[in-house]
């Protein structure tokens, strides 16, 4: 018998609904759903819970394959967490554009300014790299709060979409004529390229 048969057998057994097994266990419903329908495993912290909670040995829940499956899981489901989350910070840490003296001030000027004390440029261009920035901060702060959640496909999106955004940034500052600022956003791309090739 498998982990997710076993699991809903003892839930059953107990009289309880998914809702309240969940509770006890200080899980979501939605992980309780995903294990029992065999969509996934339990943390080794929730199987020695579900271990405790039931009076059954970790041995009679789960075979050595099943065991090894989850610390799989639970090491690809670290490492996703901790990538979404680098990934916001590197975002978020776009905001220090609005404050470093990484910007010309246009053509006839050769000192660097910030961002909000650009005067020898034109409005619009302006405007486009604030819009970046602030783009790129936003996605970042979303990036960080959806990395502590159970939501891999929203967080792969919020991902996906911070790629885009650092590809653009480069784009807009390097056809601008902005090389610092440019260089900072194909920094922070690197490293997002090289996190997700260590993903993989």
């Amino acid at each position: 018998m498998e982990f997710n048969e076993k699991l809903q057998e003892l839930r059953k057994n107990k009289g309880l609904t998914q809702e309240e097994l969940a509770n006890a266990l200080f899980v979501s419903r939605t992980a309780v759903s995903k294990w029992e329908s065999g969509r996934g495993y339990p943390s080794i912290d929730s199987l020695r819970e579900i271990s405790r909670f039931f009076s059954v040995t970790i041995d009679e829940l789960i075979c050595p394959d099943e065991i090894i499956s989850a610390a799989e899981n639970e090491k690809k489901e670290f490492i996703s967490r901790n990538t979404s989350l680098v990934f916001g910070l590197l975002d978020v840490f776009m905001a220090v554009l609005l404050l470093m003296p990484v910007f010309g001030n246009g053509a006839g000027s050769f000192e660097s300014v910030p961002l909000y004390s650009l005067t020898g440029i034109n409005v619009w261009i302006k405007a486009v790299f604030a819009v970046v920035v602030a783009v790129a901060a936003v996605n970042g702060i979303f990036g960080v709060i959806v990395s502590n959640s159970d939501k891999p496909l929203l967080s792969r999106r919020i991902i996906i979409s911070g790629a885009i955004i650092s590809i653009a940034g480069c784009t807009v500052f390097l056809l601008t004529r902005q090389p610092y600022a440019g260089m900072i956003c194909f920094a922070v791309l690197v490293i997002k390229g090289f996190l997700l090739l260590r993903r993989k």
